[in-house]
């Protein structure tokens, strides 16, 4: 008799504990989504050519191309801003040379 009422003490701690009722769910729900990744806080997110003018509300990956596009460009113009946009003078000779 006592030997069962400890049995099924035991039984009653290891399903209440927080982390077995954590593992019992993910086995008997095996397609269920996971903890906080289904969850979603804030606005959605939106394509950046949906909204152009809040890149708040772009999505991630939107936002980090856009960026990297943006930062290319500024490079690139700066670069031949300060080159003067030269050619290439032994380009120039041969065609002249060939005439």
């Amino acid at each position: 008799m006592a030997a069962r009422q400890v049995r099924s003490l035991a039984q009653t701690l290891r399903l209440s504990s927080p982390h077995t009722q954590c593992v019992t769910s993910r086995v008997s729900h095996p397609n269920a989504s996971r903890g906080f990744a289904s969850e979603h806080h804030g606005p959605p997110k939106v394509n950046f050519w949906e909204d152009p003018m809040s890149p708040s509300k772009w999505k991630e990956e939107h936002f980090v191309l856009i960026s990297l596009a943006g930062w290319g460009a500024l490079i690139y113009g700066s670069y031949k801003f300060f080159t003067g946009g030269k050619k290439d003078k032994s380009n120039e000779k041969v065609q002249e040379g060939s005439h």
